[in-house]
């Protein structure tokens, strides 16, 4: 349908099946019905596919409804100090007291929000509450996708320059009314309705979708972005590759993108960890950000989650090559997370201590350094100096100022263990892949751990592993995947006990969700990872050429 607009409560009837075999899989992923709120949106192809690759196919749930709802943002939030801190829905405390030359459309530059002068100076308890502010009731828990891909020119596979990124940024923002955002005369991102696009360093592309109530809808929220993405990017002779780690480039043939904190993070990142710079430039990543009710379903969900994290990174390996051959590792990019920055990555042991709550995370983000201080438009150097330091009046870099609620926002940002507390929980163990990788993540923790029953099971599961064996467990995913050996067992079978607490979660939710399971069904019932399957290709038809892979395998 191209750039049609659909109006209020148009419905859809799905084709029956994709056009052809080799359709790709991205083009054909709209479930039934589609109905559109006011305004109404840009639509993709719309024939159903079986969402285990693109194959022709009956959709497997012929009862699913998408609401392509983009802008479904949660209500504004608060949080009071009190003397007995216990968080509940909306951040509250059950016993407190309260407180009081280029067609480029523009819009606020990246970073103005922490400009804002901070009155006097932040306490502790206020940053406790800035991040328990974000619980709030199961009716209002949304699901939050975010995925990067790689671009690359199709005529010799070198990854994408800034100025034909640019390019494509600027059309999107014209062709599907996007707002841009700028930092000084550079276009460096989109937004729209709870969405955003930004550029990673090496120009991986990030979308970062809206808050939306299901499985189907962020699956439709990345089908739209797809699509918008490759009708602008294909007149220039780009595609882009969902993968974890880049196949084929050195860190120095990459080009960086013009961004004032990128700058900073590569003069620091050499002096912390030898593969800081390939986490930077070299890698791609899919996660699901999700929500909490209190402070105890945080902490549940924090601990699961954690101690889980190795088998997601074993079901979406997909990172086998480096410079063109393989590296030895099935998820090479979880790998380099081992050695970017200790400082700010790594399983957080503590979240399994007995004192585990909201103040705990905080302190231990406030000693970690610091990257930058945003002020006037600049990005100022601040990696000797802690948050900590900061918050206490002892950074020279902005004498007579005190950190904001922004720069603490800002802050938060750059912390990166494997699951990250914000004012929701991030689950960051994955391998950026393929379409049907994008919709399966999400379903894979929604089910896990928006059901009670699920995530009470799972609990139950992890609750007797220690740091030792969860910590070796991250390590064998990233060479073994689902072949490493976990006491009497593999990963194998906890992945297929995982699954299946997910998809009896996603089936009492009553969406048709279980249905975006099935391409890790497949992986768990064979054992054999994606990265697995493509070193298979490497050493077979595709005689040890990874340019096969841009072909084959490109959205």
């Amino acid at each position: 349908l191209g750039d049609t607009r659909l109006g209020p409560g148009t419905a859809l009837e799905p084709a029956a099946r994709c056009a052809t075999a080799q359709q790709p899989a991205h083009t054909c992923c709209l479930p039934v019905a589609a109905t559109f709120p006011p305004g109404g949106v840009p639509l993709a192809e719309t024939a159903a596919c079986d969402f285990g690759g693109g194959r022709p196919g009956p959709l497997t749930s012929a009862i699913a409804t998408v609401a392509m709802r983009t802008a479904m943002l949660a209500p504004q939030r608060h949080s009071v100090p009190g003397s007995k801190r216990i968080y509940a829905n909306n951040g509250a405390l059950r016993q407190s007291t309260d407180r009081t030359p280029l067609r480029i459309r523009r819009a606020r530059p990246v970073g103005a929000r922490a400009q804002t002068v901070a009155a006097g100076p932040l306490t502790e308890q206020q940053l406790v509450d800035y991040v328990a502010g974000g619980c709030k009731p199961k009716e209002k828990w949304r699901i939050g996708t975010e995925h990067e891909k790689f671009g690359f020119y199709k005529a010799d596979k070198k990854r994408v320059a800034y100025e034909d990124i640019r390019a494509i940024l600027i059309d999107i923002q014209e062709r599907f009314e996007w707002d841009p955002i700028m930092e000084g005369d550079n276009i460096i991102g989109l937004k729209k309705n709870g969405q955003s696009v930004t550029l990673e360093p090496g120009g991986q592309l990030e979308l970062s979708g809206a808050p939306l109530s299901t499985i189907n809808e962020t699956c439709a929220e990345v089908n739209s972005h797809l699509y918008q993405v490759q009708t602008t990017a294909e007149g220039l002779g780009i595609g882009f590759l969902g993968l974890g780690f880049d196949p084929k480039w050195t860190r120095e043939e990459i080009p960086m993108m013009p961004k004032g904190r990128y700058e900073i993070m590569r003069r620091y990142m050499p002096t912390v960890g030898s593969l800081g710079l390939d986490m930077m430039f070299r890698t791609c990543t899919v996660q699901v950000n999700l929500d909490f009710d209190s402070e105890e379903d945080m902490i549940k969900k924090f601990r699961v989650s954690l101690a889980l994290q190795p088998i997601a990174t074993a079901l979406f390996a997909n990172s086998p090559f480096k410079e063109g051959k393989p590296n030895g590792f099935l998820s090479y990019r979880s790998h380099v997370w081992t050695d970017t920055d200790n400082d700010r990555t790594g399983t957080l042991p503590f979240v399994f201590d007995e004192s585990f709550s909201f103040e705990r995370y905080v302190q231990y983000v406030l000693d970690v350094p610091m990257y930058f201080i945003y002020r006037n438009g600049t990005y100022l150097d601040a990696t000797g100096y802690s948050f900590r330091d900061f918050l206490e009046g002892k950074c020279d870099l902005v004498p007579g100022e005190y950190a904001t609620l922004a720069d603490w926002e800002q802050h938060l940002t750059t912390v990166f263990p494997e699951v990250r507390l914000k004012r929701y929980i991030e689950m960051r163990g994955a391998d950026g892949g393929a379409w049907r990788q994008l919709c399966a993540l999400p379903a894979l923790w929604v089910g896990l751990l928006y059901d009670e029953e699920s995530i009470n099971e799972a609990y139950e599961l992890v609750s007797s592993w220690t740091h030792e064996e969860r910590e070796q467990m991250r390590l064998d995913a990233a060479q073994h995947g689902l072949k490493a050996k976990f006491r009497d067992g593999t990963l194998q079978d906890i992945a297929k006990k995982m699954l299946d607490l997910s998809s009896a979660g996603l089936v009492r939710r009553e969406h048709h969700e279980e249905t975006f399971l099935k391409s890790l069904y497949a992986i768990a019932e064979s054992g054999e990872t994606t990265a697995e399957m493509l070193l298979a290709k490497y050493n077979g038809e595709w005689q040890q050429n990874v340019d096969k892979l841009y072909e084959e395998h490109a959205y």
